[in-house]
């Protein structure tokens, strides 16, 4: 089994720092907090949490590689829905957290090539660090004309029409974790000497309402995210008319609760050493949970949202023609053999084909999204 690589001392300086604010809020607190509240500051503490740290995290050099990265394929596949949903809205685009500005540069430049350019791409951004990472991205790779449609956002505008996008997005929400034994517990944090875990009666709630409804088999830990659902619930109530569409990992309910899966789905990543210790090296590894769909699909009922569809991610690359993509490259063309090495990656289901998930809810537009038009399994959510 490989060890973990060893932060540099200056990462753990950084660290230690993060750690001592942490400290103090559990003190605060009275000797607790919940996992959701460390999680949050773990990740999003200004300029010591891991997303607005300077760290490197996307790529090969970074803790993870996400689809954008490993090729332009991606989304130069995604631009086709992307197109679909621009011409229908005559909108524009919004982005939650761009990573490194990589799909949002090849969103653009392949848009340019279909004539639906969006008159502007909205980024809502948090990390003051990956807004810097991301001008430089779009610098290189966009020509002046097309660089001044990008838009920086620090919170969401009250109305918007267009598309709604988020890749790898709702992993990185805050979760709280519920333990089941005879009763409900909520597993949070305590510092002893160094962080450990704790866990308190839930008290009555939404939280526990929701937990409870799921009849979870006695030892048993899982985690809900109260702050996925409020995400999604501002930009249903901020969207006008358009598409919100989430990339993602995770399941339906059914699979999220299934019995075997009783140490939830809690997962770190530091310099691509995958683990389930987020109480370790805090601020310098990233720390997610899969997504419920369940939970998200559930959303669009009390507002005027409609459930457009539901699918992994290898059906809807293929339904937005990634396969008339690569046909385009001649195969004795060295790009094509690029090209197909990274399509495999983004099919495979032994790979990111049908982990991730798609899902999409709509406002104001009847016709069906292409990237739904076959697999569509809203149904099992």
């Amino acid at each position: 089994m490989a060890l973990p690589p060893i932060p540099s001392s200056q990462q753990q300086v950084l660290s230690q720092q993060l750690a001592n604010l942490i400290q103090q809020k559990i003190k605060q607190a009275g000797g607790w907090i919940d996992f959701a509240t460390f999680m949050h500051m773990a990740l999003y503490t200004p300029g010591l949490g891991y997303y607005s740290g300077g760290a490197k995290k996307f790529g090969i050099g970074g803790d993870f590689v996400t689809a954008p990265e490993i090729s332009p394929i991606f989304a130069q596949t995604l631009a086709r829905q992307a197109a679909q949903i621009l011409v229908a809205t005559q909108g524009d685009i919004l982005e939650l957290g761009a990573g490194t500005g990589r799909l949002v540069a090849d969103l653009l430049l392949e848009l340019q090539q279909l004539d639906q350019l969006p008159k502007q791409y909205f980024i809502l951004e948090v990390s003051d660090y990956l807004r810097q990472i991301q001008h430089e991205t779009l610098h290189k790779k966009l020509s002046a004309q097309l660089y001044k449609r990008v838009v920086w956002l620090g919170t969401l505008p009250q109305s918007f029409t267009g598309l709604v996008l988020g890749n790898e997005v709702l992993d990185a929400m805050p979760v709280h974790l519920i333990y089941k034994t005879h009763s409900l517990h909520e597993r949070g944090v305590a510092f002893e000497g160094e962080f450990i875990w704790q866990d308190k009666p839930l008290k009555a709630g939404k939280l526990f309402d929701e937990v409870n409804e799921c009849s979870l088999p006695n030892d048993y830990l899982t985690e809900v995210c109260p702050a996925a659902t409020g995400l999604v619930n501002s930009l249903a109530n901020m969207l006008k008319q358009g598409v919100i569409l989430m990339l993602d990992y995770g399941f339906s309910a059914r699979e999220y609760y299934h019995p075997q899966r009783n140490q939830g789905t809690l997962m770190c990543h530091y310099q691509h050493y995958a683990h389930s210790n987020p109480l370790a090296n805090v601020g310098l590894q990233d720390i997610t949970a899969h997504v419920n769909f369940s939970q998200i699909a559930m959303l669009y009922e009390p507002t005027s949202m409609r459930l457009a569809g539901y699918v992994n991610q290898a059906q809807f690359l293929i339904n937005c023609g990634i396969l008339d993509i690569l046909a385009q490259h001649s195969p004795n063309d060295s790009e094509y053999m690029k090209l197909t090495a990274a399509a495999q990656k983004l099919l495979s289901p032994a790979e990111m084909g049908e982990l991730f998930k798609v899902i999409a809810l709509s406002k104001g537009i009847e016709e069906d999204l292409i990237g739904f038009k076959s697999g569509d399994k809203a149904h099992t959510l």
